[in-house]
């Protein structure tokens, strides 16, 4: 018996992926659960598990192409009753539904054989119009079209089943920009020294992951008005308590940095400016609070930028968040972190001091209200009680969504923070 595998809907709003790397040959008998292939998705490579017992007849996909949900990428024999089920078991894997939690590098995925569409959960009901076709399309496409004043029903969709994806509305608002008059200039002769070919250029095609940054900034830019308040804090005090304590620290093999006790502050700012710990439903005209306490941090890898969740920091000592953010980076630049650890933020940060930056102006990750950039400590003369002393400086760059934050708020958040970390000890009472 053919059996006709189709990739499957693996959660997460995902509608497509490039397939890395088959893990199984033509011929070759599997079982059920065998990994067959690695499929790159906006956030993780995913191993693709087999939902049959039988020999591969066919690979229909070639490594590195783009496959949908639902595109059949794999034929195997399920003939001689090594995996028959009956009737009962069959219906109920029609009707599974992959949770996003299964979706990790090293996790399973549980795939169906029935073609899922992608959701369309969450997508507003439009009025039908007799003289509109009906597009499909998410909000966030809906909302960047209108701000960009682009017809959306008159744009060609290119994703999966015709839906207008963010990159055709982007081409549309381009192709708006044409000369009103083609003005004839003077032929000039051009003798190029050097074919164009010949010029060193290279082309690299972006990953999954980079295409899925550059959409996430894109909607970020066009969506949010950003502003940026800039403060620089003296840690003098915060310096030499993580010193007094990272040796002792180090033999338990916990790595205290910094990070930890800027988290802490955070959070206690958080609860003191709810706003900065919140999304708005544009749709509805809300402002959504969040009263539990999910921090990303931004995390640079190979692949990309990745923002791993510290989930309920608020309820996690120092010493809990340090070695948690350490287990999340290190995973998420070997490229072991899971699709589930990736999602939920409520407020990010942003570390480029780590790597030498002192200022900056970080984009909110969308759809937060608010993002800190953290810049690298070093040493200043300030002036303190009158004289000229050498202090421990921290540059701070918090940008913030000023459709719903004011200036002065941001003021208020940079001020709230730099009081807590001149004085660690207040900061773990109050923590």
């Amino acid at each position: 018996m053919k059996f006709e595998f189709r990739f499957p809907d693996i959660g997460e709003g995902i509608t497509e992926g490039n397939l890395m790397k088959w893990l199984v040959k033509e011929g070759e008998y599997i079982e059920e659960g065998q990994s067959v292939a690695e499929v790159e998705t906006d956030k993780v490579i995913t191993e693709i598990p087999s939902p049959r017992t039988g020999r591969v007849l066919g690979l229909k996909v070639e490594e590195g192409d783009l496959i949908n949900v639902g595109d059949v990428f794999i034929t195997i024999d399920t003939s001689g009753g090594a995996d028959e089920i009956d009737g009962k078991e069959e219906l109920a894997e029609k009707k599974e539904i992959v949770e996003e939690e299964t979706a990790g590098v090293v996790g399973e995925v549980i795939a169906s054989s029935e073609e899922i569409p992608p959701s369309t959960e969450g997508q507003p009901n439009f009025p039908e119009k007799p003289e509109k076709v009906k597009v499909l399309a998410t909000p966030v496409a809906r909302k960047m079209a209108e701000d960009l004043g682009v017809d959306i029903s008159k744009v060609e969709g290119t994703g999966p089943n015709g839906r207008v994806m963010k990159e055709d509305i982007i081409k549309a608002k381009e192709s708006m920009f044409k000369p009103m008059k083609e003005i004839t200039l003077p032929e000039i002769e051009y003798k190029a020294s050097t074919p164009i070919e010949d010029e060193g250029i290279e082309r690299i095609p972006l990953t999954r992951i980079r295409k899925t940054i550059a959409e996430q900034m894109a909607v970020s830019r066009f969506t949010i008005p950003h502003t940026t308040a800039m403060d620089e804090i003296d840690v003098t005090e915060l310096y030499e308590f993580r010193k007094k304590y990272k040796e002792r620290l180090k033999e338990e093999e916990v790595s205290l940095t910094f990070l930890p006790f800027i988290i802490k502050a955070v959070i206690r700012v958080l609860k003191e400016f709810s706003e900065f710990n919140s999304s708005l439903d544009e749709e509805n005209d809300e402002l959504i609070l969040k009263h539990f306490y999910h921090i990303g941090i931004a995390t640079d890898t190979d692949r990309g930028l990745m923002v791993p969740v510290i989930k309920d920091a608020d309820k996690k000592s120092i010493v809990e968040i340090a070695k948690e953010i350490e287990d999340l980076s290190s995973r998420a630049k070997n490229n072991k972190i899971e699709l589930h650890e990736l999602r939920g933020s409520t407020f990010s940060i942003t570390n480029y001091g780590s790597i030498g930056g002192h200022f900056g102006i970080p984009i909110i990750n969308y759809p937060e209200s608010a993002i800190l950039g953290v810049g690298r400590i070093v040493k200043k003369p300030i002036v303190k009680d009158d004289e000229i002393v050498i202090a421990r400086i921290l540059p701070l760059s918090l940008s913030y969504d000023h459709r719903i934050i004011d200036g002065a708020s941001g003021a208020r958040f940079l001020n709230l923070l730099s009081e807590l970390l001149r004085d660690p000890e207040m900061l773990l009472l109050k923590s």
